[in-house]
């Protein structure tokens, strides 16, 4: 018997209409940029579920009709472009700095970004429903998404919180250093303490505020930690015991300002503890999610089995048939065989490069999916899964093309791309389909709609990195771009592919690192044994240690604001409902602060690209001011932010909430 028609005689709401699809689109190309700004300045990405779902209701209610499953598709749709962004700025960067392209070449990174997000699509249909029907994670941005649509709360007032914190965090950028240089981009001290180094500072960024009240206070403390590591511990020890033997070094920063050293020994040096932890930790999430994963795919196959023997399925059930799945991993899969032939010239090279990747996709994508289900898209641990890609490919290469091969880390890097682009849209495609399966969509349309929008997404990436690359510079400092966006996940990837194929990396930093990755993941799970609320988690920590102290330290802030939040509601006698709505409020001010930055960053890319001048906005000398205005000015945006979350709300007085 076959599986029963979508809701008998066209009765369920309509899902995929015309509107739903043209808005989703819109909606993923501008995420896409955002966040594509966002994780090459701070090797972070949002999911972006919520806004989206907050924008379609408000302009699809306003165009009339509009119902949960339709808003439903334009969330799903708007979300693959944060994923996209994701995949493709933690790998394709390393391209251009390993030298392999001099900009970012439109057709390859739209066949690497569009046929990666694709077949994450395809990987994750027989885990759906394993992992949300069976195993029932929590996938939380999935379960907070369905609650916003379920809710149907004021979408205008969403739109006003939206807007208002979209317009500071776009002024801020404006003024700051790379617009009118207004007020600089870090607030910064360093200076000696004998022989010592001493260093702290905080950038000026709203969204990397937003971005700490987004992901809360555990992770905000363990990226701040894991950076204090760094500049605190390792950077201080270094200068004052190792740098002195190091004649290559002692050159390097000699004359040079107690600021400019800490930033050269991190750079040549200390940033590599975070390679070797991100290493461990990118395997550690392998081998600790082994059995899970297992029978998760099990399970989902014996659906998917069950469904094409001819069983009765409900509309909520229906997934895209496995049999055209399969076709289209095959057809996905031919175009990369070609490009990897491309790139190597010989099909002894290439068809194994394909098979890992296909075998690596599927492998990764399970784990993606998993971990988002257990901690969310936001913790999600794919530049790990990356690495581990990466590495294996690169030892793999190794031994089919030698230790002198020029293109051999290049093509380890387009293995991790295809991958890391099918990991992340896997995780964020779970994510939807835990809210799709709550608010009783039908998954087969979410699945057609999440690779429209991976495709949609993919069409914008290589323009908005070669402005991005133009006006700022990525992952390589030169004299036209001394401070570029560091692109952390990208250089890393670089690194590691370039060391296995006989480049010069520091090794010793990388073994230490990857002991202090042991360290972390031994505390990790005496904490989870002990049944503690707060975790660090391995990858979190090697961000930190990777990135400049600057950029942890406003993310540690925003989770700590959002830590005082949730006690002030506490305090007042806020139920779990009334929370809940608080915390969504102040997480669409946060949203639109990251975006009205990122977007705001991308605009004065224009001027700058057009002029070829990196000052053609900057006011004169006389009319900037130095660090405080800057520091004013966050903490402005940061008291909008806890009035939104925190001030009285409507629905209290409604016996929404026990707040007085």
């Amino acid at each position: 018997m076959s599986a029963a028609p979508d809701g008998v005689s066209g009765a369920l709401p309509p899902q995929l209409t015309f509107r739903a699809v043209a808005l989703a689109i819109v909606l993923a190309m501008v995420l896409a940029a955002a966040n594509t700004y966002l994780g090459l300045f701070a090797g972070m990405t949002i999911a972006s579920a919520i806004p989206a779902a907050v924008v379609s209701m408000a302009v699809l209610g306003a165009l009339g009709g509009a119902g949960i499953l339709e808003n439903n598709i334009v969330q799903t749709g708007a979300s693959a472009g944060s994923s996209i962004a994701s995949g493709v700025i933690f790998t394709i960067p390393a391209l251009v700095i390993l030298g392999y392209w001099q900009d970012f070449q439109y057709a390859w990174v739209l066949a690497i970004a569009g046929l990666g997000g694709i077949l994450g699509v395809l990987f994750s249909v027989p885990l759906r429903r394993a992992l949300i029907v069976e195993q029932k994670l929590a996938f939380p941005e999935g379960q907070a998404a369905a609650e916003v649509l379920k809710a149907g709360e004021n979408p205008a007032q969403g739109i006003r919180i939206l807007g208002v914190a979209a317009l500071g965090g776009a002024l801020a950028k404006l003024a700051a250093g790379s617009g009118l240089r207004l007020i600089p981009d870090t607030a910064a001290s360093a200076g000696f303490f004998g022989k010592y180094l001493a260093y702290f500072g905080t950038n000026l960024s709203p969204a990397l505020l937003g971005v700490g009240y987004i992901v809360g206070l555990n992770i905000g403390i363990v990226v701040l930690a894991g950076a204090m590591i760094s500049w605190n511990i390792a950077i201080p020890f270094y200068v004052a015991n190792v740098l002195p033997g190091n004649a290559e070094l002692v050159q390097a920063t000699a004359g040079l300002t107690a600021e400019d050293i800490a930033n050269t020994v991190w750079s040549k040096q200390i940033r590599y503890l975070g390679v070797g932890a991100m290493l461990v930790g990118g395997i550690w999430a392998l081998v600790s999610l082994r059995r899970s994963l297992l029978s998760g795919i099990r399970s989902g196959l014996a659906a998917a089995r069950a469904s094409a023997a001819g069983a009765v399925v409900a509309h909520t059930e229906q997934d895209l048939p496995m049999k055209w799945v399969l076709v289209g991993i095959v057809l996905f899969t031919l175009p990369l065989l070609a490009l990897y032939q491309v790139i190597v010239g010989t099909l002894a090279v290439s068809l194994p490069m394909t098979v890992i990747m296909i075998v690596a996709g599927f492998l990764f994508c399970s784990v993606s999916a998993y971990m988002a289900g257990l901690v969310g898209s936001s913790n999600n641990p794919v530049s790990g899964i990356t690495i581990a890609t990466i590495l294996f490919s690169a030892v793999m290469l190794l031994l089919m093309m030698g230790p002198d091969s020029t293109i051999g880390p290049v093509a380890a890097v387009m293995i991790g791309a295809v991958v890391c682009c099918a990991a992340c849209i896997a995780g964020d495609n779970l994510q939807d389909l835990k809210c799709g399966h709550i608010v009783g969509a039908t998954p087969w349309r979410q699945q057609v709609m999440l690779a429209v929008g991976a495709a949609s997404s993919a069409l914008v990436m290589a323009p908005v990195l070669n402005l991005l690359a133009d006006a700022y510079g990525i992952g390589i400092a030169t004299e036209a771009h001394p401070k570029p966006l560091p692109a952390p996940q990208a250089t890393l990837m670089a690194s590691v592919s370039k060391g296995i194929f006989g480049g010069e990396l520091p090794w010793d930093m990388i073994a230490i690192g990857a002991l202090i990755g042991i360290a972390i993941i031994t505390l990790d799970e005496i904490l989870k044994a002990r049944g503690s609320s707060f975790r660090t988690p391995v990858l979190a920590v090697a961000v930190g240690i990777y990135l400049p102290l600057e950029l942890m330290t406003p993310i540690f802030l925003g989770g700590l604001l959002h830590h005082l939040v949730d006690r002030h509601l506490k305090r007042r006698g806020a139920d779990a409902a009334a929370l809940e709505r608080h915390h969504r409020k102040g997480l669409l001010f946060a949203a639109g602060m990251i975006t009205g930055e990122a977007l705001m960053g991308i605009a004065i890319a224009i001027p700058i690209v057009s002029s070829g001048s990196a000052e053609v906005l900057a006011l004169p000398e006389a009319l900037r001011f130095g660090e405080w205005l800057g520091l004013l000015v966050v903490a402005g945006l940061a008291l909008l932010l806890w009035r939104s979350a925190s001030g009285r709300d409507p629905d209290d007085a409604r016996g929404g909430s026990t707040a007085r």
